[in-house]
């Protein structure tokens, strides 16, 4: 039996690849002789770089950047190849800070243009930036800040922090400072949300709240967002701000997709064709794959989705390992899944579930694989 494991991260509680060695544990009890193949699996956030580079040649580079609240902080990126692959979430993230330190109106995003640029002085000019996990909604202000725009009030003071309040200072921008260097780069933007950069689906709606943001906060931010809106719009002449997933990462997917101009493509389908992973699934019997939470939103553009497209293909199930399961899980069911399994095996609160993921998952996955035994699916 060829069995591939390929879960995404089970977030606060379990990495993807502690996810792969806990399903192989229990699989290879049960079926000594299976052949089997780990693929870990992120979708452009926390996690990213570490899915694309496993057992690849694939290198990590280190560099200290300006974290989310101006502490330095050493983060990394990826070498895979002639590119570079970048996570947010490592120089703006919300790992990054304690939760009484969350508020997007101070966080600034410039870490990622710092690392971005680092990216530029190694000679590298493809570029994949996951842009999941971020601490912050300045619009990328603070990004671009570190790639040479400038931001100027109506004082003709630069607006130099970059933060989420500096946004509705901002009366100019001035691009001729930007990196020529970005001219020459492709850029491609992990992204799987859809939202525009305001209104109550945009980026300070939608996800500002999760960043510590309080309902004052919002609108605040909100009212900054929407004047950034507008010059964004005049600069590159075209409605940047309501391009699908312009509002991702506070702002970022508008920021990149202007200034640099890059691409926003799904982050799933990004790391699935990075990985090979159309190749490595070939001849498989059976791929067992899960997340953290599933729910309606699973079947569009996450990673069950994505690999879900892949299996079929190839006609292999796919079986489903989930922390929980929420409102419209059914629906994965509509895009070749053909099981799911939530792990809690009593009513418990999602502190506890998080606690014991490591003993759920393996009971789980030695439920499945003792009834595949009784099967005589060997």
């Amino acid at each position: 039996m060829k069995i591939v494991i390929a879960p995404d991260s089970f977030k606060g509680s379990l990495s993807s690849l502690e996810i792969i060695k806990i399903i192989k544990k229990e699989i290879i009890k049960i079926f000594g002789d299976a052949i089997i193949t780990e693929i870990p699996i992120a979708d452009g956030g926390e996690g990213t770089i570490e899915a694309l580079l496993y057992e690849s040649d694939g290198k990590i580079i280190n560099h200290i950047v300006t974290g989310p609240l101006g502490r330095e902080t050493e983060a990394f990126y990826g070498v895979l190849g002639d590119a570079a692959i970048v996570e947010m979430a490592e120089c703006s993230g919300l790992t990054l800070l304690t939760n009484s330190e969350r508020n997007p109106l101070y966080t600034t995003s410039i870490g990622t243009g710092q690392m971005i640029k680092h990216v530029l002085d190694e000679g590298i000019r493809k570029i994949y930036i996951g842009i999941g996990g971020s601490a912050t909604n300045d619009g990328g202000i603070g990004a671009m800040q570190a790639l040479g725009v400038r931001f100027y009030d109506k004082y003709n003071n630069m607006v130099e922090q970059g933060s989420g309040e500096d946004l509705i200072k901002i009366d100019k921008i001035d691009i001729d400072m930007l990196d020529d260097r970005i001219k020459n780069c492709e850029i491609s933007v992990m992204c799987d949300v859809i939202n525009p950069l305001t209104g109550k689906s945009g980026a300070t709606y939608v996800y500002g709240k999760q960043k510590g943001g309080d309902e004052k906060t919002l609108d605040a931010l909100e009212k900054g967002m929407l004047g950034y809106e507008e010059k964004l719009n005049k600069i590159f002449d075209s409605e940047i701000s309501r391009h699908p997933g312009a509002g991702a990462a506070g702002g970022m997917g508008a920021a990149l997709l202007g200034f640099c101009g890059a691409k926003l493509i799904s982050g799933i389908d990004a790391v699935l064709q990075l990985n090979n992973f159309s190749e490595k699934i070939k001849g498989a019997d059976l791929i067992i794959t899960g997340e953290g939470r599933v729910d309606e939103q699973s079947a569009y553009g996450k990673a069950i989705e994505g690999i879900a497209k892949y299996a079929e293909k190839e006609k292999t199930p796919v079986v489903v390992i989930a922390g929980g399961l929420g409102k419209g899980y059914e629906k994965i069911y509509e895009i070749g899944v053909s099981a799911i399994f939530a792990i809690q095996n009593r009513p418990m609160s999602l502190n506890e579930s998080m606690m014991e993921a490591e003993k759920l998952i393996g009971s789980t996955v030695k439920n499945i694989f003792s009834f595949l035994k009784t099967m005589k699916l060997e």
